[in-house]
């Protein structure tokens, strides 16, 4: 007997989901507070294996995917858990990144951020999903601060 392929919301297989940005919501401008997503740091072969384990632990399904091929990066996002998938060497710059905070501007946090005496290590700048930056918080923590937007096709 054939097993039917496993397919995301979108309707495309797991595989095809991989390649492409793919996002059950696009455009995070509507959140009324940050989705908090904690990294998860994985080997590139591993992405599968802990997508799932995080889908059976939280009863829900991934809600995006995309690949980042300019860091040697694939992400999948599982309820509060961002898993992060790629080689060793290509993880290393992220590991000091405590979280994700999807929000749905990132210039405010931006501002508040400065004028709270953060150090903004990076950004903002373009991403897969939108804009973003990271900040170390005056007591050490990094965070990632991200608004996703479509891109051009609309994912």
């Amino acid at each position: 007997m054939r097993r039917a392929r496993r397919t995301s919301m979108s309707g495309m297989g797991r595989n095809e989901a991989n390649e492409r940005v793919w996002r059950r919501a696009a455009d995070s401008s509507e959140l009324t507070e940050p989705r908090v997503l904690v990294r998860v740091f994985v080997d590139a072969g591993d992405l599968e294996e802990t997508v799932r384990y995080y889908e059976r632990l939280q009863e829900t399904t991934a809600d995006m995917r995309f690949p980042f091929p300019e860091m040697g990066l694939r992400l999948a996002a599982v309820g509060s858990f961002l898993v992060i998938a790629g080689s060793a060497r290509d993880l290393r710059p992220f590991r000091t990144t405590s979280a994700t905070l999807l929000v749905a501007d990132i210039r405010p946090y931006y501002e508040r951020l400065v004028a709270e005496g953060a150090e903004i290590l990076f950004g903002p700048r373009e991403v897969p999903t939108g804009r973003a930056f990271n900040a170390r918080h005056p007591d050490g923590t990094v965070l990632e601060y991200v608004h996703h937007r479509p891109d051009s096709h609309g994912r």
